[in-house]
């Protein structure tokens, strides 16, 4: 029991991460430009098609993650400069309404170019099978390298945000856009970098999790709906609150689908009630959250 709950909190923490890599662009853009972007999820599944067909077409699981990194990006330049750009001083309605067409387009272009049945990615062979970790534990190599890399890509993110000359004016964007604006910075430009830094960073995720399960048309609207609630958690436009809810939300999703059925079933019999526990508990943990701290864990007061 003790190997198998180690062996869930491993895996809670390789969701996290990935749903990190999804959330912290979604929280830039918000943060940054004050758009809400219900397409978000649309550049997660643009960059697992993108890895999924270069993957099926070269044989290179590395060519792959380039190609959703370039692929979402290039998507996410495209959606903002022709689209989203006249939506910035609009009403968080208007945005809503014009991301969810998008969302549309995309999935009904993605069928068309590629069809209705899904595709796979396919585990690099040296990183297929498991690894034995201290304690006599035998988990797979791949997740661990998904662990890392996302852990990798948070602490870059990070240097990039805070150590950086970009980084200091996607702060100071976030804090105050007009006085950025008055001081010469182009906002234009800089509100496409970011877009695109975090198009990027969810067609990244899309491909490592495409390689965990299939590919296909509207695989990034449930996450969506999960990232959401990891930037409430961690504080809207915050990074670093970002992360800690993606791991938060990563470990509850995962130790309550384990743990919850396996209680109910001693309690009740039936694991019924405790499933049902479990697909909410995330959202309870996100009211608990925003009762003691609405603007979130590591946000800032409005």
């Amino acid at each position: 029991m003790t190997l198998l709950l180690i062996e869930q909190l491993l895996n809670g923490l390789q969701l996290g991460v990935m749903l990190f890599l999804m959330a912290a662009g979604l929280t830039l853009v918000f943060g940054v430009m004050g758009l809400i972007n219900l397409a978000h999820g649309s550049l997660y599944m643009v960059g697992a098609f993108a890895a999924a067909w270069v993957a099926a077409q070269t044989g290179s699981y590395l060519l792959a993650l380039v190609a959703s990194l370039a692929a979402a990006a290039a998507a996410g330049v495209l959606i903002e400069t022709l689209i989203l750009r006249r939506l910035y001083a609009r009403d968080h309605l208007d945005q809503v309404l014009a991301t969810f067409a998008l969302i549309l387009i995309f999935s009904e272009g993605t069928r068309a170019v590629f069809g209705s049945f899904p595709l796979y990615l396919t585990i690099p062979p040296p990183l297929s099978g498991p690894v034995t970790l201290p304690g006599g534990i035998e988990y797979p190599l791949f997740r661990l390298v998904l662990i890392g890399a996302g852990l990798a890509v948070a602490l870059g993110l990070w240097l990039l945000i805070t150590r950086t000359r970009v980084g200091i004016r996607i702060q100071a964007g976030a804090a105050d856009r007009e006085m950025v604006s008055a001081l010469g910075v182009d906002i234009s430009r800089l509100y496409t970098l970011v877009f695109a830094l975090g198009a990027a960073l969810a067609g990244l995720s899309g491909a490592l999790v495409g390689t965990l399960q299939s590919v296909e048309v509207g695989m990034g609207e449930p996450v969506l709906i999960t990232a959401f609630v990891v930037i409430v958690i961690g504080g809207i436009g915050s990074v670093q609150g970002a992360l800690v809810g993606a791991i938060l939300v990563g470990l509850t999703q995962t130790l309550g689908a384990f743990l919850l059925p396996l209680a109910s079933t001693r309690l009740t019999g039936a694991p019924d009630a405790g499933q049902v526990l479990a697909s909410m508990l995330i959202y309870i943990l996100m009211a608990l959250v925003l009762i003691v701290r609405p603007q979130g864990l590591m946000g800032r007061p409005a």
